[in-house]
């Protein structure tokens, strides 16, 4: 095919330089908003068009399903776009229909569908489709072609069978997650059983070496493998199979790598082997007809959690590249112009990063407008956090017709902050959407503690003593559930009658008689209380008799901790209804919970808030960003204050948050946060000392919204009387008022806006707080 158009034409010079590289290794350092995606689909299409690369000879890794459809979907348009010129001499867009079809189709068999793109664990489970018969590992396993693949439940629930059943361990002290998780990080570090049992050669590792060995005995009897080995039995199969190594080498003759940065060392080898075909000599490569090109940038890596090691891009000029200063390699090329975020916001994140000491020295340098500067709020605590974003959130799409929900972004650390922004949205009728995880009270932690509270507040309500009769597990099988519910259903009772009667469960029950009762006991005794202690009480009494928390935290992952914060903040929220409603009782506090997870259901196509976490946040952008709750042992957390590689990469995050911005950036943090139940007090973020101070604003936030997007400032009339400017004035959280019956009083929180507002206020000679119409009370500022 010969093109008539230079295709290259609207790159920018780096751009096309990394492009238009054809063979041996390169390094495409590419910052927030660069361009990278574009950079990856051109070079791929550069080598099939000028240097007539055949696509099957072209492998592209990405780390999600979604960017590897974006990317064919990309190339597949701009091969459109010069065949149809090549062989019709005009833009696809103005050919016919028939002729926009017929070459559609030819496109994607000739160029699209041979090509290699995907991510590691899909491209890597299609080579062993081919070869995995000729593979076995250090015990003589081995396995077939048409084998199975495990997802994390398979693996969760086999770990659990062969610590439970087979080797019948205790497993409280082994408990089945986080001996999974031992044996996944083993993976994906190339650590086999026996190695394990060597590393770590105390009573503990031993074990976890055993069910590991167990493990992949039962693995193979099945036929199957689970997702780590779908890069670490690669890696072996290369390492004793020359044949097989030598084969997909010679096919991948052009390979691409995307985020290089959250790579880990197993991917790593596996690159490295396709690449150099297992020659471990740097001068007997030959790169003539073949390259390897990885895009990524160090300042973005924030998965070491899942064992992410971005030091691998930081040593690609030393294992693969050329080792020259960045002024005079010609292995690395930076991508540093940003096409996303206003000047402002990139110069904040330029400064903050160049604190990090492990990075490849760049500079995001800004293609649009200086913008807005950004808004930094210190809110009382995390509910007048809430209210700050919310009111933001509200005005702005009220005054700005180009601006809607979906326009909006809130970030924050951990899930657990999601809390009190979700529960406000709702009550302003704001439509919100999570990103990537679950609301609030969706999660499972959640629903099983509001299971209890339910089962206790209504005692007749099957399905939620159903859901947490052997939660966490008190050795209640489902054989004796079964047998239970079908007495029950018998007699006509409720399943709470058979339950809390200790003969009918020594009867149905057997040996899990003991674990029905311990349950039945916890219940029945939170019911005799429902009337004397608070819902708080109730819901801290409840964590500590099931075990529940105790059991997460024992679980020792991640996700668990995770998990304990927003059993945590769920404690909060029953606190937060108990200020705010001075009859609160269980049920009220239920049917709350209830209605905020109803009422936030989307229509399909509206537009919605975004409400994620900062890891969440990775490859999205928004035109207005809050990025909430900057505070020490918050963010960054607290595991990472006495650590310095964590402390980077808790500025990498924070660097990530504020990119993700192309407008208007807010932060925020508040004076104090209630932890575990009880308020503490706050101290700001030291990310906000490394912020420049002239790019800052924390002014009355009505004049930051009027100035917002060039919006014009709404101004009232000097004629206007003094009680009604004193009812629509701009009221701050913090201000102190006289209240002509309740006395001096300090707001808490602003509720609504404009000339809907309500103000919380604290009273102290009353020892409550009050919701106030200031239109209707006579308020006066006191200094």
């Amino acid at each position: 095919m010969t093109t008539t158009t230079d295709f290259l034409s609207h790159l920018n010079s780096s751009q096309r330089q990394a492009v238009e590289h054809f063979c041996g290794p390169l390094l495409v350092v590419a910052g927030a908003g660069s361009g990278k995606t574009r950079a990856l689909t051109y070079r791929i299409s550069n080598l099939i068009l000028k240097h007539r690369v055949h696509p099957e000879n072209i492998l592209a890794v990405t780390f999600t399903n979604k960017a590897a459809r974006e990317m064919k979907e990309r190339m597949q348009k701009l091969f459109a776009e010069q065949v149809a010129v090549s062989r019709y001499g005009k833009p696809f867009e103005k050919l016919a229909a028939h002729e926009q079809t017929h070459l559609r189709s030819h496109v994607y068999k000739e160029y699209i569908k041979e090509l290699w793109v995907g991510t590691f664990h899909s491209l890597f489970s299609r080579i062993l489709r081919f070869d995995i018969d000729k593979y076995q590992d250090e015990k003589g396993r081995k396995w077939n072609r048409n084998f199975s693949i495990f997802d994390e439940s398979d693996a969760q629930s086999l770990v659990k069978e062969i610590v439970t059943k087979q080797l019948n361990l205790d497993d409280k002290k082994f408990e089945p997650r986080s001996v999974r998780y031992a044996i996944s990080n083993a993976k994906n570090q190339g650590i086999s059983p026996q190695d394990f049992e060597r590393e770590q050669p105390n009573y503990r590792g031993r074990v976890i070496a055993e069910v590991y060995n167990h493990y992949q005995d039962r693995l193979a009897a099945n036929n199957a493998l689970d997702f780590d080995d779908l890069i670490l039995v690669p890696v072996k199969l290369f390492e004793q199979n020359e044949q097989v190594l030598g084969y997909w080498h010679n096919k991948f003759r052009h390979i691409l790598v995307d985020e290089y940065q959250d790579t880990n060392r197993i991917q790593y080898d596996l690159i490295r082997l396709l690449a150099t075909n297992g020659e471990t000599r740097k001068n007997e490569w030959d790169w003539r007809n073949r390259s390897i090109f990885v895009v990524g940038d160090a300042d973005q890596s924030i998965y070491s959690f899942r064992m992410a090691d971005f030091t691998i891009l930081l040593e690609f000029q030393e294992n693969f590249g050329d080792n020259l200063p960045d002024e005079d390699t010609r292995t690395m090329v930076k991508l540093e112009e940003n096409y996303r975020s206003r000047e402002n916001i990139l110069e904040a994140a330029n400064e903050l990063i160049s604190n990090n000491s492990q990075r490849i020295d760049k500079v995001l340098k800004p293609t649009r407008g200086a913008g807005e500067q950004i808004y930094l709020y210190k809110a009382e605590d995390e509910i007048a956090e809430a209210d700050f974003v919310v009111n933001q959130i509200r005005n702005l799409e009220s005054k700005h017709p180009e601006m809607h929900w979906g326009s909006f972004a809130i970030l924050y650390r951990t899930n657990a902050q999601s809390r009190p922004f979700e529960e406000l949205l709702v009550r302003r009728g704001i439509p919100y959407t999570i990103v990537g995880g679950l609301k609030f009270y969706d999660r499972k932690e959640i629903k099983d503690v509001i299971a209890y509270l339910r089962a206790i507040a209504n005692p007749a309500d099957t399905v939620s003593l159903l859901r947490v009769i052997n939660t966490p597990r008190r050795g209640i099988g489902k054989a004796t559930i079964d047998n239970l519910v079908k007495a029950s259903q018998e007699l006509s009772l409720p399943l709470w009658e058979i339950l809390s009667d200790e003969t009918s469960v020594n009867t149905l029950a057997g040996r899990s008689a003991k674990g029905v009762n311990s349950f039945a006991q916890i219940i029945r005794y939170w019911q005799e209380q429902l009337d004397t202690v608070s819902p708080a009480q109730i819901v801290q009494g409840v964590l500590e008799d099931s075990n529940y928390v105790k059991d997460l935290q024992t679980q020792g992952t991640d996700e668990s901790l995770e998990r304990v914060a927003n059993v945590q903040e769920l404690y909060n929220a029953v606190l937060q209804f108990e200020e705010e409603h001075e009859d609160a009782t269980l049920g009220s506090f239920l049917a709350s919970t209830a209605l905020t997870s109803d009422l936030d259901n989307l229509k399909e196509g509206q537009t919605a808030v975004s409400l994620l976490t900062l890891h969440a946040s990775k490859g999205l952008e928004f035109p207005v960003v809050f990025l909430v709750g900057l505070e020490q042992g918050l963010f960054p957390n607290f595991r990472s204050l006495d650590d310095p590689a964590s402390l980077e990469e808790e500025r990498r995050l924070c660097y990530v948050g504020i990119t993700r911005a192309q407008e208007r950036l807010y932060i925020s943090y508040a004076r104090e946060r209630r932890l575990y139940g009880s308020r503490e007090p706050a101290i700001a973020s030291q990310f906000l000392g490394e912020l420049p101070k002239e790019l800052l604003t924390s002014g009355k936030q009505t004049r930051v919204v009027s100035n917002s997007f060039a919006a014009k400032s709404r101004s009232t009339s000097t004629g206007e009387s003094r009680s009604t400017s004193v009812g629509v004035q701009n009221w701050q959280v913090g201000d102190r008022i006289l209240h002509k019956t309740f006395g001096i009083g300090e707001i808490t929180h602003i509720l609504g806006s404009g000339n809907k507002v309500s103000l919380a206020i604290a009273f102290p000679n009353l020892n409550q707080k009050k919701i106030i119409d200031p239109r209707i009370a006579q308020l006066e500022k006191v200094d």
